[in-house]
């Protein structure tokens, strides 16, 4: 009985050492499925942060390149084309805008190679063009809409654009809204106090609201300097036909020159003249807008004055009768200027590049529309530089055969040309009629009926062409050093 009870008692010990090691494997098992569980759920989660942070980070570019435009960061890729049908110029307003009719937005293609960019997948080291050494927008600003228009601390320096006589321009971030803007700095001596210049310019644009020209965002005023806060605009006219050497394509150039007369047109019915047109005071957005800058030697026409002053407008762009010594002049001396940007855009080189003075500059307007006499100009021998003796004897010649790139276009290329290079002031065509000459009949009909603050680029089948330049070299970036500083506008 006893021998029964000690195998009994082994037996159960058996049984209970056997239960005990499987519970123990049982239990050591699901240690490891929870413990491979987890790692499995951390890695899960690991990836899940890894594509938000990803998307977040696409998101946080988008917003910035939707902010800043295409010319913020200079390498990054160019995106689909049709993403920046929205322009985020402050000219570019819903279809609704474009008065009768609705108009479908259509992808603007994108032709300023020189601006394209590559989007980086990696945050780059420290440049000339990554001012914030690598960190975040986000760890770098906080946009604060608390802060107040008209003070310095709003608007944060980037770069230096451009410098001129009396102004520097900078290129820069507006800290209540993260916009890109362009700061003019104009320094204020303290025997002369603020540059007239200055003054004229900012109280023409305060009250000029154009597509076509230049915002005027805001104004700074502290005892040092006076600082003008425009919109930013990618690159100017200059600069444009400096990346596309040999003429520009023939449509681009009557989008442009719509562009040009629509803004003259506006400024001239507000009796206003802008009296320094040239292709750097021509700003130009990545979708092709263009917009009339610097009104530094603007005058209204509503202010009384019997004279005006002689000594406007580059040389180049200068008119006949303001060159004689005339200053009794209107409208027709932006509209001479806007004809040799015309001939140049097509030609590619200026149309009377003088060199040396007043004299010289004549005698290369004399050599392509003949000199002046009582006869041809009734009344020019009464301008103060008019010396017949001292020009040579020319006769006037056809366009199309001093600028050859005219012979090759339709006949009413040259005959818009010929109507806005008259010698006779009063003769010369106006920026309202020229928009309804026969030259622009192949653009759609809709740009007639724009709103002033409406770009062109709203209407559909109106965009820019590639360059002859850019479609032999699509790939090809600029060296820094062939492009010019941006203009000091």
């Amino acid at each position: 009985m006893e021998e029964l009870f000690w195998r009994v008692r082994a037996a159960g010990e058996l049984c209970v050492r056997s239960c005990c090691s499987w519970c123990c494997r049982f239990c050591e098992e699901e240690d490891e499925e929870e413990e491979v569980d987890g790692r499995r759920r951390e890695e899960r989660f690991n990836w899940q942060k890894e594509e938000e942070e990803e998307e977040e980070e696409r998101r946080r570019r988008r917003r910035i390149e939707m902010s800043f435009g295409r010319g913020a960061e200079e390498d990054m890729e160019m995106d689909e084309l049709a993403s920046y049908a929205k322009s985020r110029s402050v000219s570019s307003l819903p279809c609704s805008e474009l008065g009768e009719g609705s108009y479908s937005e259509t992808p603007q293609p994108h032709w300023f190679h020189t601006l394209q960019v590559r989007r980086l997948r990696v945050h780059r080291g420290r440049s000339n063009s990554d001012p914030l050494g690598g960190k975040s927008f986000q760890q770098e600003f906080q946009w604060n809409t608390g802060l107040q228009f008209g003070t310095a601390a709003s608007y944060l320096n980037l770069e230096k654009l451009g410098e001129g006589t009396y102004a520097t321009v900078y290129k820069g971030i507006s800290r209540i809204n993260g916009h890109l803007v362009a700061l003019k700095v104009i320094r204020m001596k303290t025997e002369e106090g603020v540059p007239f210049t200055a003054i004229r310019e900012a109280s023409l644009l305060k009250g000029l609201k154009h597509a076509n020209i230049v915002l005027l965002h805001d104004i700074i005023h502290t005892r040092e300097s006076l600082t003008f806060v425009f919109e930013y605009v990618q690159t100017d006219l200059a600069q444009y036909m400096s990346q596309h050497p040999g003429g520009l394509n023939p449509y681009n150039v009557r989008i442009f020159m719509f562009q040009l007369l629509r803004g003259l047109s506006y400024i001239h019915g507000h009796r206003i003249l802008h009296r320094d047109l040239k292709p750097q005071n021509l700003l130009i957005s990545y979708l092709g807008e263009l917009k009339l800058a610097d009104f530094g030697l603007a005058r209204s026409k509503s202010i009384p004055c019997q004279t005006y002053s002689a000594e406007v407008v580059t040389l180049w762009y200068r008119p006949p009768d303001v060159l004689l010594g005339s200053t009794d002049y209107s409208t027709a001396l932006d509209i001479w200027g806007a004809g040799c940007i015309f001939i140049e855009m097509l030609q590619g080189a200026p149309a009377f590049p003088g060199v040396a003075d007043v004299f010289e500059q004549l005698q290369k307007i004399w050599a392509v529309i003949g000199v002046p006499t009582e006869e041809t100009w009734p009344g020019v021998s009464q301008l103060p530089n008019y010396k017949p003796e001292w020009f040579l004897p020319c006769k006037p010649k056809q366009f199309r055969d001093v600028w050859k790139r005219l012979a090759q276009l339709p006949y009413k290329t040259e005959d818009l040309a010929m109507q806005m290079l008259l010698a006779i002031p009063r003769e010369r065509i106006s920026a309202q009629d020229a928009q309804q000459h026969a030259y622009f009949n192949t653009l759609p009909p809709p740009l007639l009926q724009l709103r002033d603050t409406v770009s062109v680029f709203k209407v559909p089948g109106v965009r820019l062409e590639p360059e002859a330049r850019d479609i032999f070299s699509p790939t090809r970036r600029m060296k820094s050093s062939l492009v010019p500083l941006a203009k000091c506008w």
